[in-house]
């Protein structure tokens, strides 16, 4: 065999590997929705959100998710359900009003 077809094949197999190993592990490449140490907050009435590095307390016009509720990728479950919701003024969770 030449030499740059044992690299290719070599290289072949590595990146079989990798994917057979991210395949068995669960392994995603899933965007989280903050970065290490902070937390996600919404708006208020709206559907915006921000992150806040944690031991802080959100903005003015900025809530924390409802406990349960926090969306920790982009995409998953709980950042789908809050593209159509929101929490108002007394924390009661309601429709988003249209083109928020």
């Amino acid at each position: 065999m030449s030499p740059n077809r044992t690299t290719r094949s070599a290289l072949g197999l590595a990146l079989a590997c990798v994917t057979a190993a991210a395949v068995l592990t669960g392994c995603s490449v899933r965007e989280a929705s903050c970065g290490g140490g902070e937390y996600p907050v919404m708006t208020i009435g709206g559907t915006g959100s921000a992150c806040v590095p944690k031991g802080e307390e959100p903005p003015e016009g900025y809530t924390r998710y409802p406990e349960g509720k926090v969306p920790e990728h982009v995409g998953d479950k709980w950042d789908t359900y809050w593209q159509t919701h929101t929490v108002d003024k007394d924390g009661n969770i309601v429709e988003a009003p249209d083109g928020e």
